[in-house]
């Protein structure tokens, strides 16, 4: 078991742009297919056992129980042998061609049976994020008109929000008929909108309650008569959104709040936003989101680029890490930090809405897997910190276990226990059962 789980994570973002006519693969354009086993080399080299990672899924879900595991195999082969524990990420902003976008109603279904096929095949897999940042996916998607879809419209924001947080708890539910003892962690954008001005105020408050939308629906939780007539206005009908209600399964999760300087935002008397930089900071943020949800929280993303001086990140890396240990020692139970990414990324600087080749460094390593000064920083603060957290908190520890344990009487005995709960819980929507994984 892991009192505090040190992270980083591969970028495996795949929307689609140009009217769906490109595909953003940030796997591609950070050199993973060619370099992976270097990369899981440098995790180890970091002092990491966990990383955020998922399999290519416009390469990988074919049809609908039809696959190509061939590269998932190698690679989550190679994760166990160095026993480094993988947050699976299934979905992180693109879906296979063959599915469309996000306004296809029978998503959540099949990435049920997706997620199913992908727990069946790797039982040894107990940590995964079904859908990453289900609220900016559905943002960027229909809302903002930048990926998939490039949809812009209320009607085509909601309808893709519950398509993708009902995909997300369909996918849980159904992990868990494989592996009873899975843990989620939702990684969600945690966002704040300041007013501008007392002719902002109405609309700062609307933002400050969307914000919340995707983890409402996905835990359950009642939202307010306002929010319940703005989703009832654009599409979404009392029958699912009782779905979202009547879902039991909270206990299995933890929150993953992501923050980078991005995450705030001004609101103008117009109603329109402009990023405001880093006002209340990740700590007040989180304590906001975790005084909602009241669930364990893990610091699931942030960056910054490296700029003329070198230690632009690093001093963010510092600036994270104290805002997290605030937390922690304030008695919020805070469970992990990541970095992300491992290394560089390709193109964020657009948002992912041009293929321009622009090199972003916000990686612990560059493009060519030189460490960047935030990595060597951030080996330091893992070895200066993994031992001295589990004294400050040794009743507070993840029930999870190395790929190398998986098979210790204690976790089947885990196991056994969690089945008996889970039978209770798993009701109304299973993953369809006729389709059959496709061997690679």
């Amino acid at each position: 078991m892991f009192n505090f789980a040190f992270c980083t994570g591969i970028e495996n973002s795949s929307p689609t742009i140009k009217g769906g006519s490109e595909r953003v693969d940030e796997l591609e354009k950070c050199r993973f297919y060619e370099n992976w086993r270097t990369d899981f080399e440098l995790v180890q080299e970091l002092g990491l056992q966990f990383l955020r990672y998922g399999p290519p899924i416009h390469r990988t879900w074919l049809g609908n129980g039809r696959y190509d595991w061939a590269f998932a195999d190698e690679t989550f082969a190679d994760l166990r042998a160095k026993d480094i524990l993988p947050i699976v990420d299934l979905c992180h902003f693109g879906v296979p061609d063959w599915i469309g976008n996000f306004q296809n109603p029978d998503f959540p279904r099949l990435f049920a049976t997706y997620a199913r096929d992908f727990a069946t095949r790797f039982p040894w897999i107990q940590l995964y994020t079904p859908v990453n940042e289900m609220f900016i996916c559905a943002t960027f998607s229909a809302r903002w008109g930048w990926w998939n879809e490039q949809l812009s419209s209320e009607r085509a924001f909601v309808t893709a929000l519950k398509h993708i947080v009902k995909a997300n708890v369909c996918a849980m539910r159904a992990i868990l008929q494989v592996r009873p003892d899975a843990i989620f962690i939702q990684s969600e954008s945690s966002e704040y909108f300041h007013a501008d001005s007392p002719n902002a105020i109405g609309r700062a408050e609307q933002f400050n309650t969307e914000r919340f939308l995707s983890l409402d629906l996905n835990y359950g939780h009642d939202v307010d008569a306002r929010t319940y007539r703005f989703l009832m206005e654009n599409g979404m009908t009392p029958e699912e959104y009782s779905f979202f209600l009547t879902n039991r399964l909270r206990r299995h999760c933890i929150l993953g709040t992501d923050y980078y300087q991005t995450n705030e935002h001004r609101v103008w008397a117009d109603g329109t936003t402009s990023g405001s930089g880093e006002v209340f900071g990740y700590a007040e943020i989180t304590r906001q989101y975790f005084d909602r949800y009241k669930l364990p929280v893990m610091h699931t993303e942030t960056n910054l680029a490296e700029g003329p001086k070198g230690d632009e990140a690093v001093l963010w890396l510092w600036k994270e890490w104290a805002n997290l240990l605030r937390l922690r020692n304030d008695g919020i139970a805070v469970v992990g930090f990541t970095w992300y990414s491992l290394t560089d990324q390709v193109d964020w600087d657009s948002a992912l809405r041009e293929n321009n080749g622009r090199v972003n460094p916000l990686g612990l390593y560059d493009l060519d897997r030189n460490p960047r000064a935030v990595g060597r920083a951030y080996k330091t603060l893992i070895a200066n910190w993994k031992n001295l957290l589990p004294t400050q908190s040794v009743c507070l520890a993840l029930p999870v276990f190395l790929p190398s344990h998986q098979e210790n009487p204690v976790v089947l005995a885990q196991q056994d226990y969690a089945r008996s709960l889970v039978r209770s819980q798993l009701v109304d929507v299973q993953p369809d059962k006729k389709a059959k994984p496709d061997a690679a």
